[in-house]
């Protein structure tokens, strides 16, 4: 019925949005979180979006020569409309200012093309009269469902905006001779920080690792805390958990409630006043969380960009490595440790580009487990031996008692007490600097890693004390 009807779309848009890219390269970072190719609707338009992203990817200039060129290598630089297409794309283009608004435009008729080919399916679904009507609805379903979660624009939110709903429910910096930051971001450990040479460096990746259930990414929540108290803007991409157990987690270790009470929100008139002036405490931090759990590094570059030039970026933590979406990284389809590879290079790209510390949080291999000493090693790290080439700094956490039962330490160890609830901060890896090993203490009920030598100072209500993240 609707054979004569043009499938939504704005030329104008999408030819406002490459002009923008070409006149300013890297205003492309301000739309890559939500726009791909795909989005386009001429075909054209769509090559020169490719090549456009394709150079950022590599981390080269993107501007009418580079595109030019790209598009050449590629044999579709005719297909185009050559070098003339690509300057009337600059001249119908005032400014770059408004991307992101030529790029909603493009997105928004995109989705509605979807919408109109997702009609078409479930027509088909109809029409095939399947006998069992609910695996008819279901596929219905997920036709819309995957419309509905291609188009959400998922990006950095405060934390404040997550822990309001808990709330609801029960100096200048040194600067190098560029304008740009150079003091390191305190990790909260007294010992740790020494070790680092004041904290974690500036354009370095570093890697935490461990095994499942050991505590790396309890580790990583705590080196955030630590940092934005003391006054650093911090984003966490968590691949794996969502921003509500994140802003829990942040909440228990902040007021030592107990986390699970707080879940249930059985708390005592004591707890519950900790409770609201963690929430309010915390929610003054500059903590950003983005919880998309699908994604490519050159997406996560694109939005660390945006927030760094919105609203400041001094730390940003991935959590965890082996979850991020090689994507064609590489054209390397079927050998994840290679992809793996061209994802530890783009990360340690990442955090020069931005100049901040990048903490990429990762797996460890079951070699681990299967070792007589349970201590991990710099050739346990999963899938690619090129992250410890990479990183700048390797650190791994080891707790024998996620190992090893008390029955079987006593027989092994009859004159050492078993190490329950205790764990080592191993630094394999340093490049610029020792390594060295740090004894800590876990409070898993409140998420916290302390540091043993320090361990008996008194503490300093909702603030940081030393060698523990409160």
């Amino acid at each position: 019925m609707q054979a004569d009807r043009l499938p939504p779309h704005d030329l104008s848009a999408e030819e406002s949005v490459l002009g923008s890219i070409l006149i300013d390269g890297m205003s492309l970072t301000q739309v890559t979180g939500f726009l791909a190719a795909d989005d386009f609707y001429r075909e054209i338009n769509r090559q020169v979006f490719e090549a456009c992203y394709e150079l950022t990817q590599r981390d080269e200039a993107i501007n009418q020569v580079t595109v030019t060129h790209e598009l050449e290598n590629k044999d579709q630089l005719e297909a185009v409309g050559g070098a003339a297409y690509l300057s009337h794309l600059v001249e119908v283009t005032p400014t770059s200012v408004h991307i992101e608004h030529y790029a909603n435009l493009v997105h928004r008729t995109a989705t509605m093309r979807r919408l109109i080919a997702a009609a078409g399916d479930i027509a088909d679904i109809g029409y095939n009269n399947d006998p069992d009507v609910d695996i008819a609805l279901s596929a219905a379903e997920d036709a819309l469902f995957g419309i509905r979660q291609g188009s959400q624009n998922r990006d950095f939110v405060p934390l404040s905006d997550t822990l309001n709903t808990y709330l609801e429910s029960s100096g200048g910096l040194d600067e190098d001779e560029d304008g740009k930051p150079t003091t390191p971001i305190t990790t909260g450990y007294t010992r740790l920080n020494e070790i680092m040479v004041g904290g974690l460096q500036r354009s370095d990746m570093v890697v935490l690792a461990a095994r499942p259930s050991v505590g790396k990414s309890m580790m990583g929540l705590n080196f955030t805390l630590a940092a934005a108290l003391a006054g650093k803007a911090v984003g966490i991409f968590s691949l794996e958990m969502g921003r509500e157990q994140i802003a829990l987690r942040m909440l228990a270790a902040q007021s030592t409630v107990n986390m699970q009470r707080l879940r249930t929100g059985l708390l005592s008139p004591d707890e519950e006043t900790k409770r609201v002036n963690s929430i309010g405490l915390l929610s003054d931090l500059s903590i950003y969380v983005d919880d998309t759990p699908f994604q490519t590094v050159a997406e996560m570059r694109g939005k660390a960009r945006r927030l760094q030039m919105t609203h400041g970026l001094d730390f940003l933590i991935v959590d965890y490595m082996q979850l991020i979406n090689g994507g064609s990284a590489g054209g390397r389809e079927g050998n994840r440790a290679q992809e793996v590879s061209e994802i530890s290079r783009q990360m340690k790209g990442m955090a020069r580009d931005l100049h901040i510390p990048v903490l990429a949080i990762s797996q460890l291999s079951r070699a681990v487990e299967h070792r007589t000493s349970h201590r991990p090693m710099l050739s346990d790290l999963r899938e690619s031996g090129s992250i410890e080439q990479d990183a700048d700094v390797v650190m791994f956490i080891h707790r024998e008692d996620k190992f090893t039962t008390e029955d079987e330490w006593t027989k092994a160890n009859p004159t050492e007490p078993y190490p329950r609830d205790r764990a080592s901060l191993i630094i394999a890896k340093h490049r610029n600097g020792p390594t060295d090993e740090v004894e800590m203490r876990v409070r898993d009920s409140i998420g916290v890693f302390e540091e043993l030598s320090f361990q008996t100072q008194p503490a300093q209500q909702f603030a940081p004390r030393p060698g523990a993240v409160r």
